[in-house]
C-alpha cells in the first residue's frame, strides 16, 4: 500500500520551517527585497537552526539528514520568498554538497563546519557567458606550475560568490585534454580572497532580488595543487551528478512558490469585494484557484517521487528533470494566475504576489532550461 504522508521527524522539520518562515522571513522579506539587501540575519537563524546542515554527516557539523528534509526546507521558506529559498538551496547544493561528496577528508574538515553552520558560504563557479546549458564549453583554464594550479578565466551568474561571509568558490576549468580531443574539466576550490580573484558588481536582476549574484574573474589565481576536489579531469561529471540532485531541490523550490500563489490567493479571495460580493464567490476565481493548486499538488507529487529514488540510490535522472519540468512550470502558471486575480496590487512589488511573479521565470532557466529538461527526459526514452 502506497503511503505518501510525511513521518513524524519530515513533518516537524516542515512545521518548524513554516513556522520560520511565517514568523522570522514574512514581516522584513518586503524591504530587504526592494533594497536589493542580502538577508544575513535571515541566513544566520538558519545556520544556527541546522538548516545548512541538514543533508550532511554530525561527524562534519551537519545534521545527519538527507536531501528530502532539504527539499521540504526548501518549498516551506519558497512559500513566503524564492530569494532567500535559493540561498540555501545554492548554499547547500552547490556550495557544501560538492565538498560532502568528493572532497578528501582533510577538505571536508576545513570548510563543512563553516558551511554546514552558515559561519561561511560556499559557491560553484560553473557558468561562463558563452556557456548556459552548455557547461562543456567552458573557457577558464587551470595549469599547473610546481605544486599549485594557475587559473584564469571568467565565470558568470554565480550565487552566494560576493557576500561578507562567502569562503570560497567551487571552479571548474580546463586542465588538459582528453584521449579523444575533449576537454579534460577538473574541479579546483578557490578561497575567497586569492590574490587575483575577483567579484564584479552584483547583477541587476528582474527577481530573487535578496539573492547574491555576481560575475567573477580569475587572473594568475594561484592556489595549492592540494585544492582540487576529487579526481582530475572529472570535474564536469562530477558537477553532472550535483545537478541532478539541484533539480529535486529546485522543484521543491518551485513547488513551494506555486503553492505560496495559492495561499496568497485564498486568502485574497476572503478579503477582496468586486460587484458586491467576495471575489471568492465567483466560479472564475474559484476555477482559476483549483487550477493553481492542481498544478501545485502533481509537482509535489513529482519531486517526491524523484527524492525518493534518488534516497534508494536508484536512477533518478529523468525523474529530477521531470520534476523541475513540471514545478518550475507550476511555479510560472500560478505566479501569472494569481497576478491575474490581484488586479493591479498583484502588480505592486510590496506584494508577495508581485514577488513571485517577478521570481517565477528564473524556475524555468537555473539548473537547466526547460528546453533541456525535455531533452533528458526524451534521451532517457531512448530517442
Amino acid at each position: 500500500m502506497i503511503d505518501n504522508r510525511l513521518g513524524e521527524d519530515y513533518e516537524a522539520l516542515r512545521k518548524t520551517v513554516e513556522a520560520f518562515a511565517h514568523d522570522e522571513v514574512a514581516p522584513v522579506i518586503g524591504e530587504l527585497y526592494e533594497k536589493g539587501e542580502f538577508p544575513y540575519d535571515i541566513v544566520a537563524k538558519m545556520g544556527r537552526m541546522g538548516l545548512f546542515g541538514l543533508p550532511f554527516d554530525e561527524e562534519h557539523g551537519g545534521m545527519g539528514g538527507d536531501y528530502f528534509a532539504l527539499c521540504l526546507a526548501l518549498e516551506e521558506l519558497a512559500r513566503v520568498d524564492s530569494s532567500v529559498a535559493i540561498t540555501l538551496e545554492a548554499g547547500v547544493s552547490l556550495g557544501a554538497m560538492p565538498i560532502h561528496r568528493f572532497g578528501t577528508e582533510a577538505q571536508k574538515r576545513e570548510w563543512l563546519p563553516k558551511l554546514c553552520t552558515a559561519q561561511a558560504l560556499g559557491a560553484f563557479g560553473l557558468t561562463e557567458a558563452g556557456g548556459g546549458s552548455d557547461a562543456s564549453a567552458t573557457r577558464t583554464t587551470a595549469v599547473r606550475d610546481g605544486d599549485d594550479w594557475v587559473i584564469n578565466g571568467s565565470k558568470a551568474f554565480i550565487t552566494n560568490s560576493g557576500t561578507d561571509i562567502t569562503a570560497l568558490v567551487t571552479v571548474t576549468a580546463v586542465t588538459g585534454t582528453k584521449p579523444d580531443g575533449g576537454k579534460s574539466i577538473s574541479a579546483i576550490v578557490v578561497p575567497a580572497g586569492t590574490p587575483g580573484f575577483a567579484v564584479g558588481k552584483k547583477y541587476s536582476k528582474v527577481g530573487w532580488n535578496c539573492s547574491d549574484t555576481h560575475e567573477l574573474s580569475f587572473t594568475d589565481v594561484r592556489v595549492p595543487g592540494g585544492n582540487l576536489l576529487g579526481e582530475p579531469g572529472r570535474g564536469y561529471a562530477q558537477f553532472l551528478s550535483i545537478l541532478d540532485e539541484g533539480r529535486v531541490a529546485i522543484a521543491a523550490l518551485s513547488v513551494g512558490l506555486a503553492q505560496g500563489c495559492v495561499d496568497e490567493c485564498l486568502r485574497y479571495a476572503h478579503e477582496r469585494e468586486a460587484f458586491g460580493q467576495l471575489i471568492g464567490h465567483y466560479q472564475a476565481i474559484q476555477f482559476k484557484i483549483a487550477d493553481m493548486e492542481v498544478r501545485a499538488h502533481t509537482a509535489r507529487l513529482a519531486y517526491y517521487e524523484a527524492a525518493a529514488k534518488m534516497l534508494r540510490g536508484e536512477p533518478f535522472k529523468r525523474e529530477a528533470a521531470i520534476a523541475k519540468l513540471v514545478a518550475s512550470n507550476a511555479a510560472m502558471d500560478n505566479a501569472r494566475d494569481a497576478t491575474q486575480i490581484f488586479g493591479g496590487y498583484g502588480f505592486m512589488n510590496e506584494s508577495p504576489v508581485g514577488r513571485f511573479y517577478r521570481d517565477a521565470k528564473i524556475l524555468e532557466i537555473g539548473e537547466g532550461t526547460s528546453e533541456v529538461q525535455k531533452m533528458l527526459i526524451a534521451r532517457d526514452l531512448g530517442v
